[in-house]
């Protein structure tokens, strides 16, 4: 039987000059299942999985942000805790962004479905192997949504989205050290707190999904699951046809955030955005095209057009227009146009509508 307790054991290693958490888990010292069969009882989920640490085992809470009763909040001290504070702090201070880890709790797995979900991961983990030659291609990411869909998804999995992303219609994590790229479903809740999950990901054979894809599954056999770019990726695409078989959700963490330069308090949906005077969109196009691909730039007028015939609102516009291309070259855009024209300031919006 595998001993799940292995994998935990594995994110926090006693000796390690780069933390386990964040190398991906398809080398041979990562790889949990190293059975040739595919037996139930290789993928029950051991006794011992509720305890990451000795730390961790001392302090199981219920805690009131979720209605989920099966997160266990982690000790601040333990490896993994501070692992992942570390990965979530660094990370979105590369982005402009002052975070304040308030909890990280890990999903324990005790309920009989939740279970179940873990065991069908590691099933699809192993026949994934297979298929690619012995590689799953498993790692680590983030998802970002408000407070009431991850509650959502810790007790009933991945909801069908609600619309097509730019890349097509699925679930789209961020690698580990692009979780300010998740800023813009970072909404605060009540409390003033944001929360991500990180999720174990079976991506197996990638494929690079162009912008404006109205893709919902993989283009043939050849491949599992999307990325924006192979070479330097900050999308995955999990498709929706295997998004409750291929993410699971192992730790919740809840954070405050605050703009690090010029006093700003509070982040807005994500990055900081222009708002008045604001920058005229046809000159942002033209900034754009320096740096994206023609028909990014070709789907960003197309969205614009159908705002100037109200086909779309204005925030619609926006959030499209930040999905392709980006908020930190957005940033860097703006903030060329903002020191040419000192009238220029940052409040709430990107562009003017002209």
């Amino acid at each position: 039987m595998a001993d799940y307790s292995q994998r935990w054991k594995a994110l926090a290693p006693d000796t390690a000059a780069t933390p386990a958490i964040f190398v991906p888990f398809n080398s041979s010292a990562e790889n949990l299942y190293t059975g040739s069969n595919l037996d139930q009882d290789d993928y029950a989920p051991s006794d011992c999985e509720s305890g990451i640490s000795a730390s961790g085992t001392q302090n199981v809470q219920e805690l009131q942000q979720f209605s989920g009763k099966e997160l266990i909040r982690m000790d601040e001290g333990d490896k993994i805790h501070e692992t992942i504070k570390k990965k979530v702090v660094s990370s979105l201070s590369s982005c402009g962004f002052n975070a304040q880890v308030e909890t990280i709790q890990r999903n324990d797995f005790s309920g009989i479905m939740s279970r179940a979900r873990q065991l069908s991961f590691g099933i699809y983990e192993k026949a994934m192997e297979r298929n690619c030659n012995g590689n799953a291609n498993v790692k680590y990411a983030w998802y970002s949504a408000p407070k009431h869909e991850i509650d959502s998804i810790l007790s009933h999995g991945f909801g069908l989205p609600t619309s097509t992303g730019a890349h097509g219609r699925g679930v789209y994590l961020f690698p580990v050290d692009h979780i300010g790229e998740s800023m813009q479903s970072l909404v605060a809740d009540e409390d003033g707190l944001r929360h991500v999950l990180l999720c174990r990901v079976i991506l197996g054979r990638m494929e690079a999904v162009p912008v404006g894809s109205g893709m919902y599954n993989p283009s043939s056999e050849e491949f599992d699951s999307g990325v924006d770019n192979l070479l330097s990726p900050r999308k995955y695409i999990v498709w929706t046809s295997s998004m409750n078989t291929r993410i699971l959700p192992d730790f919740v963490v809840s954070f405050r955030t605050s703009y690090s330069h010029g006093g700003f308090q509070g982040i807005p949906q994500t990055c900081k955005r222009p708002n008045s005077d604001w920058m005229p969109f046809a000159t942002l196009i033209n900034a754009l095209s320096k740096f994206l691909p023609p028909d990014a730039i070709t789907l960003i007028t197309k969205h614009h057009s159908e705002h100037k015939k109200q086909k779309i609102t204005r925030h619609e516009m926006i959030q499209r227009v930040r999905h392709i291309a980006g908020d930190k070259l957005l940033i860097m855009v703006i903030k060329s146009y903002r020191e040419k024209d000192p009238r220029f300031h940052y409040t709430s919006g990107y562009v003017s509508n002209h």
